[in-house]
């Protein structure tokens, strides 16, 4: 199995195109009849599904138990998405910050924690005119003191007082992820799993 796609992208730091490349090998290797289980890197695979907002359920339950007991790393890429599943915000910072992650994935793991916090903090000015700091810190996976910093560079306010921090509204800006040739390979990956 030819890897030097899916090493470029990560040595070049294109997260986004790693649940692609991943998906298409997979698929190839799939209809060569190739056996590919054993040395499959399933934790990048769904670490770049994860990256790319897609929790990869289908990708989990085809991965054979025996990898899911041999790996630790690809149940800990799984508890991220198991937490972002159940939408609980402070777990997927703990599954993130909770195991020692190789160094193949590190770069790819601290990007995705980074994305994550900032679609935490758009949630966040979306959602609330006041919040608790201590609510705040919880959803952004920071220490209160860390989190205080964090949302004033943002440009919110802080009573020390009630330790309350008061929303500034961000504008919204809204991306269209829609790719037609994203949902061809879904479709061929569901089928040839299917089939």
């Amino acid at each position: 199995m030819d890897f030097g796609d899916l090493k470029e992208a990560l040595a070049s730091q294109s997260y986004g195109q790693i649940a692609d490349i991943c998906d298409h090998l997979m698929l190839q290797v799939a209809a060569e009849g190739v056996a590919f289980q054993e040395e499959w890197p399933y934790a990048i695979h769904l670490l770049g599904h994860i990256y790319a907002d897609d929790i990869a359920r289908f990708l989990w339950k085809s991965i054979p138990s025996s990898i899911k007991e041999s790996q630790p790393e690809v149940v800990a890429a799984w508890k991220i998405g198991q937490h972002l599943w159940t939408r609980d915000y402070a777990a997927v910072h703990e599954a993130i910050c909770g195991f020692d992650w190789s160094q193949e994935v590190r770069g790819l793991v601290a990007s995705f924690a980074e994305q994550y916090t900032k679609r935490m903090f758009r949630l966040l000015s979306s959602a609330y005119s006041t919040i608790s700091l201590q609510d705040a810190a919880l959803f952004l996976g920071m220490s209160e003191d860390d989190a205080a910093n964090y949302v004033l560079q943002q440009g919110w306010d802080f009573d020390p007082t009630s330790r309350m921090l008061t929303v500034k509204q961000q504008q919204a800006v809204t991306d269209q992820k829609l790719d037609p040739s994203k949902l061809q390979r879904l479709t061929e990956y569901v089928f040839q799993l299917e089939h």
